[in-house]
């Protein structure tokens, strides 16, 4: 049974492994794209259950077709999904489109989400996450990509590579690490973290047959020390 990591024990890893991967990648910059939250929201819930190629896909596709979110708006169901097609869950994502552009604008007046630049990000999770297809990691998402908030997205390659290093039990669930990791987080390094695992995930500590010898942060890694 893995032992659970006190909390200074877990910031000092978390630290460690921020000095690491940007001393291996770099620090990463955040994009100029980033800077609006309603255009991040629908990149990331079409990136759900599906690849970064084909979620880029699908967003410019619906884009071309729907130039304004109006347009999306105004839209049937079946136009939508036949934009996003290629992204995958094209039916379901459409449907939660709709939904969530009607929220928007019901709730701010308008088809903007520049208010939650605002608000905190408790208010921001409270807000977002009663929408269908709006959990914990969306809302993270928006947060770091979106709003300039020091919050850590915990997706599949963020999950898979910490439960490797130890820094959570094996069978702990995404959204539990999320809350987790919040308290723990080294200052200003949110987005690093993130963005720096997931390009280890990607290209090192892959799903099957990762390059353990190659990880930049493979001296603290439970998996390898064990395989080794």
């Amino acid at each position: 049974m893995q032992e659970k990591k006190s909390p200074v024990t877990l910031e000092r890893k978390l630290a460690w492994v921020a000095r690491k991967l940007e001393a291996h990648f770099g620090c990463p910059e955040q994009p100029k794209r980033s800077r609006n939250p309603l255009n991040e929201l629908v990149r990331t819930i079409l990136s759900q259950n599906t690849t970064d190629v084909n979620s880029g896909r699908a967003y410019r596709s619906l884009r071309r077709e729907f130039p304004s979110w109006e347009d999306v708006l105004q839209a049937p169901i079946r136009s939508i999904a036949a934009s996003i097609r290629c992204g995958g869950l094209a039916n379901q994502k459409s449907r939660r489109l709709r939904i969530i552009l009607q929220w928007v604008r019901s709730r701010f007046g308008q088809l903007s989400l520049n208010s939650l630049h605002k608000k905190t990000d408790n208010e921001i999770y409270n807000l977002l996450t009663p929408l269908p297809g709006i959990g914990p990691k969306t809302v993270s998402v928006l947060l770091a990509f979106a709003l300039d908030r020091d919050v850590f997205p915990i997706d599949t390659h963020v999950h898979r590579v910490i439960r490797r290093l130890g820094l959570i039990p094996h069978r702990m669930s995404a959204e539990k690490a999320d809350k987790e990791m919040a308290p723990v987080l080294p200052k200003g390094k949110g987005y690093s973290l993130h963005v720096n695992i997931v390009r280890l995930g990607k290209m090192i500590c892959r799903p099957r047959n990762p390059k353990c010898s190659e990880c930049p942060l493979n001296t603290r890694c439970i998996e390898y020390q064990e395989m080794k």
